[in-house]
C-alpha cells in the first residue's frame, strides 16, 4: 500500500507555530540559495529564505522518521484581494486565454502550490540534484507493478490536501513540463494555461481542479490523499 510506504519512511505535519515555519524557511535557504543558487544568500543572512506570499500560505513539513530530519517543504498560497497569486507575476502576459480567464477565476476557491523543497540528501537518483522537486528520471513499471516518484508525489497530494481541507475548487503551480509529465504517470493531471517561460529553467503555469484530481487518481493513492488530508487538518 502506498500509503504505509509513505508513512514507513516519512511523516507530514502542518505547519502551525512559529518554530516549524522557520524550519520551512532554512530548509528552503538550503535549497533555494545554498544548493541551487536560485536565490540570493545574502538577501537571507538569518538563513531562512522567505518571500512576500508567505504571510499568506499554509505549509506543510515533512520528516525523514529514521533520522527526524526535515526532508523536504511544500507551500499554498491563499487568495488575498488585489494581490493576484504568484504565477500571474511570473507570467500574467503569457497565459492562455481559451484555457484560463483571469476576470473569471473564483480567487477565494483558488490556491497555489508553490516553493516546493526536497533537501539534497534525499535528492539522491539521476537528474535530481539540479530540481528543487526531486522529480529525476520518470519511473517505470517493472514487473507490472506502478512504481512512484513518492517524494514529489506525496508534495504534491499533501498540497491538494491543505486546498481541500480550506474547500478550494481548483489550485495553480508553474513548473517544468517534465514534472508535470512524472505526475501525470501518476494519475495527478494538471493542465497547461500558458507559456512556458524561463523562470530558474524552463517552468509553466499549470492547474489542476479537485474533481479532475479524484477522477485521475489510482485507489492507492485516493488512500493516501485521503490519509494526507487527515494529517493535515
Amino acid at each position: 500500500m502506498l500509503a504505509a510506504h509513505f508513512e514507513r519512511f516519512f511523516q507530514i505535519l502542518p505547519v502551525h507555530d512559529e518554530a516549524a515555519r522557520a524550519e520551512v524557511f532554512r530548509l528552503r535557504y538550503q535549497v533555494y540559495c545554498e544548493e541551487l543558487g536560485y536565490e540570493d544568500p545574502a538577501a537571507f543572512p538569518d538563513g531562512q529564505e522567505r518571500d512576500d506570499f508567505d504571510a499568506r500560505s499554509v505549509f506543510a513539513l515533512l520528516y525523514h522518521r529514521q533520522t527526524g530530519r526535515a526532508a523536504a517543504c511544500v507551500r499554498l498560497v491563499l487568495d488575498q484581494p488585489g494581490q493576484g497569486f504568484p504565477f500571474e507575476h511570473a507570467c500574467g502576459g503569457r497565459l492562455d486565454p481559451a484555457r484560463l480567464d483571469l476576470r473569471m477565476l473564483d480567487r477565494s476557491r483558488s490556491g497555489e502550490i508553490s516553493r516546493l523543497a526536497v533537501h539534497r540528501d534525499f535528492r539522491r537518483r539521476r537528474g535530481e540534484w539540479q530540481t528543487p522537486e526531486a522529480t529525476g528520471d520518470p519511473e517505470d513499471q517493472s514487473g507490472g507493478q506502478r512504481r512512484y516518484p513518492l517524494l514529489p508525489m506525496s508534495l504534491f497530494l499533501a498540497a491538494a490536501a491543505l486546498a481541500m481541507n480550506r474547500g478550494l475548487s481548483q489550485v495553480f503551480v508553474m513548473m517544468e513540463p517534465r514534472l508535470a509529465r512524472l505526475l501525470m504517470s501518476c494519475g495527478i493531471h494538471f493542465e497547461q494555461v500558458g507559456e512556458v517561460i524561463e523562470y530558474h529553467g524552463q517552468r509553466g503555469p499549470f492547474r489542476i481542479t479537485h474533481a479532475a484530481l479524484e477522477g485521475g487518481l489510482p485507489a492507492e493513492a485516493r488512500q493516501l490523499l485521503a490519509r494526507m488530508r487527515e494529517w493535515l487538518a
